[in-house]
C-alpha cells in the first residue's frame, strides 16, 4: 500500500477524533500551518471536510474547526460462508443501517451479489440515488486484493477469479476494496476493539472455515500475495480426515464449523451424546450452539469435542507463536461463543506448547466486537481507500 499523503492523514484524523482546528491538524500532524491551510483548502474543495464552526479559544486569533462532511457514505460487507452482514456508515464510521441474514456463500457470484444489491439499496433508502463513497468486502477464501478476486476458494464454487471489485465499481459508480474475511474482522478489532492498543496480535476466526489475521508493527500482513493466515490448511494430524482443500489432517477438518457439526451429528446417531441425540431426534440441525449448550448442561460428549477442538487448534497456534511472538491472541468468529471451555483449552496447549517467552505478557482473548468485527474491519477499508482518493 502506498504511503499516505498529508490529505489523506487530514481525513484520518477527523475520521477518528471529530472536528479540529487547522492548528490541532498542524500541531498533530507536525506540520507548518501555511501546509495545513492549503492541504484543508483542497480538500474544501473536494467536498469532503467543511467549515465546522469557530473552535474553543487558545488564547490569540480564533480558529476554525474543520469536520467532514456529514453526507459521506460507506458500505461495509462482510461475506462469509453462511451469512451475510451489511452496514452503511457515515465518514465517522458511524453505522446508519444494517443487515444480518444467512446466505449459502455455494449459490455462486451471480445470485449472492443480486442479494447483495437489494439488501443494499433497501439499507440507502433516499440516498440511494448518490454513489456511495467506498466499499470495502471480505470474502471467505483466498483474495488477490491487488486484483480484487478470490482465488481458489475451495468453498465458493464460481467465484475463483470473479471480477468482484471490477464489477461492484461499475455498480456503485465507487472505489472498492476486496479482502479476505478474517482480515476485515482483524482490522476492525484493532480499530475499535480489544486489540487498539496491540500493534503485533493475532486475530483467529474459528467459524464455518479457520483464518487468521496477523498484524506487525501496527498494520495488517498478507504476505506476498495475499494468502497468509490461511491457519485452517495446516496439517495438525497427518491421520486425519480429508479436508475439502485435498489434502489430510489440515485443522479445519479437524475442527471448524463444519466439522463440529459433522461430530455433533455422528455423537447424537450413534447415542455418545443423549444431549445430542435428543436434540436430533426432535428434529434440531445441530451446530456448535447445539453443542455448546450441551456441554454448559454437562453432556461429556459436547465437553469433549469442544476440548478436543480447542487442543487441535491451539495446537496450530502454538508454532506461530514462538515464530512471531505476537502481544495478543483474539479468537472470534461463530466458535468463539463456545465461551471460556474452547478458550481454556486454546491457552493451555499454547501456554504449554510455545516458548516460554513468548507467552509469559500473552492474554489470549475473545473478541470484543463479536459479529460486527467483519463490518468494522470492512468500514475502515472503504474509508482508507477514499481517503487516499478524496474526490
Amino acid at each position: 500500500m502506498t504511503k499516505k499523503s498529508t490529505a489523506a492523514h487530514i481525513l484520518d484524523l477527523l475520521r477518528d477524533n471529530g472536528p479540529l482546528s487547522r492548528v490541532e491538524l498542524g500541531d498533530r500532524l507536525e506540520l507548518a500551518r501555511s501546509k495545513v491551510a492549503n492541504e484543508v483548502e483542497a480538500l474544501l474543495s473536494t467536498g469532503y471536510i467543511r467549515d465546522g464552526g469557530i473552535a474553543p479559544s487558545r488564547g490569540g486569533r480564533p480558529s476554525t474547526l474543520v469536520e467532514l462532511d456529514p453526507g459521506i457514505r460507506y458500505a461495509a460487507i462482510d461475506l462469509g460462508a453462511t451469512s451475510l452482514d451489511i452496514e452503511i456508515t457515515n465518514g465517522a464510521l458511524e453505522p446508519l443501517a444494517s443487515h444480518s441474514e444467512d446466505i449459502d456463500i455455494s449459490v455462486g457470484p451471480t445470485a449472492i451479489l443480486e442479494r447483495l444489491n437489494d439488501v443494499v439499496t433497501k439499507l440507502r433508502g433516499d440516498d440511494a440515488s448518490r454513489p456511495l463513497n467506498a466499499i470495502g468486502i471480505g470474502l471467505p477464501g483466498p483474495v488477490s486484493v491487488r486484483d480484487g478476486t478470490s482465488v481458489s476458494p475451495p468453498i465458493m464454487p464460481g467465484w475463483h477469479r470473479f471480477p468482484l471489485r471490477a464489477v461492484l465499481e461499475i455498480e456503485y459508480r465507487c472505489p472498492v476494496i476486496v479482502d479476505n474475511d478474517v482480515n476485515i474482522m482483524s482490522i476492525g478489532e484493532a480499530h475499535r476493539g480489544i486489540a487498539t492498543s496491540a500493534p503485533n496480535f493475532l486475530f483467529v476466526k474459528a467459524g464455518t472455515g479457520i483464518g487468521c489475521g496477523i498484524h506487525l508493527a501496527g498494520r495488517i500482513y498478507r504476505g506476498a500475495e495475499g494468502s497468509a493466515g490461511d491457519l485452517g490448511h495446516i496439517q495438525v494430524d497427518a491421520a486425519g480426515p480429508m479436508c475439502h482443500c485435498g489434502n489430510m489432517g489440515c485443522l479445519e477438518a479437524l475442527f471448524s464449523g463444519a466439522a463440529l457439526k459433522r461430530d455433533a451429528l455422528a455423537a447424537a446417531k450413534s447415542g455418545a451424546s443423549p444431549f445430542l441425540q435428543a436434540r436430533y431426534l426432535a428434529g434440531a440441525t445441530l451446530t456448535a450452539k447445539e453443542v455448546g449448550e450441551g456441554a454448559a448442561r454437562g453432556d461429556t460428549t459436547c465437553v469433549h469435542l469442544i476440548r478436543n477442538g480447542g487442543r487441535y487448534l491451539g495446537d496450530a497456534l502454538a508454532g506461530i507463536v514462538s515464530f512471531i511472538n505476537p502481544s495478543m491472541i483474539v479468537i472470534g468468529g461463530g466458535l468463539a461463543g463456545l465461551g471460556n471451555l474452547l478458550l481454556s483449552e486454546v491457552r493451555s496447549l499454547i501456554y504449554r506448547r510455545s516458548l516460554p517467552l513468548a507467552t509469559g505478557n500473552l492474554p489470549i482473548v475473545l473478541s470484543e466486537l463479536g459479529p460486527r468485527a467483519g463490518v468494522s474491519g470492512g468500514a475502515i477499508l472503504a474509508s482508507d481507500l477514499a481517503h487516499r482518493q478524496p474526490r
